[in-house]
């Protein structure tokens, strides 16, 4: 495939593919022919495994955990996934300082991550974690599309829980908020 339609269904300028390719950057295999037009080479499909990834905020549901991965296995198995492992962990989905996670990212042997739900593997910014995947030719399944609950207040509750974890630290932060949003409930009434 030509560099300039590589580009454009990337959605990156081609002067800047070009100056990617010029120095070195281009993310995949290109060369030039004597006629000067650059050849992408097309990507090679991804050999890897799928990993499950399953989370819980806090220690107090480490049940929740074992009952997430035992639900995540058996749906992954109804659909004719084949699962390499399941990576566990405890953590909050607001702050970046998930350990597993950063390293199932980093992996370039998992070509599909599963999840049960999107706020297991991220809070915010989820469709920029699959974007980033996607151009590396992986993926990450998501097996219950459904929002856990499809309300404006839930949503509402989780940017205020993040702008306090901010202001007030990550412990608290979720104690905090639910004291600001009782606060304010009982304000308007």
């Amino acid at each position: 495939m030509r560099l300039k339609e590589w580009a454009r269904e990337r959605g990156v300028s081609y002067r800047t593919a070009l100056r990617w390719f010029h120095s070195g950057l281009l993310p995949v295999p290109a060369r030039q022919l004597p006629t000067g037009t650059i050849l992408v080479e097309p990507p090679q499909a991804a050999e890897g495994q799928a990993v499950a990834y399953c989370r819980v905020s806090g220690a107090d549901q480490k049940d929740d955990l074992e009952r997430q991965a035992g639900r995540v296995a058996l749906e992954c198995s109804r659909r004719g996934i084949g699962l390499g492992r399941t990576v566990c962990e405890t953590g909050s989905g607001l702050d970046g300082n998930l350990v597993e996670l950063r390293r199932l990212l980093a992996d370039a042997s998992v070509s599909t991550i599963v999840v049960e739900h999107r706020d297991r593997l991220a809070r915010f910014g989820f469709e920029q974690v699959e974007a980033a995947l996607a151009a590396q030719g992986r993926s990450i399944v998501v097996l219950d599309e459904a929002e856990v609950e499809d309300d404006l207040v839930p949503e509402m509750t989780e940017v205020l829980i993040w702008m306090c974890a901010r202001l007030y630290g990550r412990r608290s932060a979720q104690r905090r908020a639910r004291a600001a949003m009782k606060a304010a409930s009982e304000s308007a009434s």
